[in-house]
């Protein structure tokens, strides 16, 4: 079975360059924003638990908390770096 997709020796070899590795400063960035990534998953996840069902007074209180939880990564993010983010209030 043919895929059509070949990949060179050197492609192969330059598949792990030290180059295509995130820096440090990419690094810190996400260690950054790792508050507001994991924030944002669990509010996710409680507005998914609730796609497929009539939600309780339970899950509106789980989604309400976890939106504060976001929200307050946000404002701790920005007051950090000192700039806004994007997707905000204005």
């Amino acid at each position: 079975m043919e895929h059509g997709v070949t990949i060179t020796a050197a492609e192969a070899a330059t598949a792990f360059e030290p180059w295509l590795e995130p820096t440090d400063a990419e690094l810190d960035a996400i260690d950054a924003e790792m508050p507001l990534i994991l924030a944002a998953v669990d509010w996710l996840d409680a507005r998914i638990i609730t796609l497929d069902r009539t939600p309780t007074q339970v899950d509106e209180q789980r989604i309400r908390r976890a939106r504060r939880r976001v929200l307050a990564a946000r404002r701790d993010l920005a007051n950090r770096t000192g700039t806004g983010l994007a997707g905000g209030a204005a």
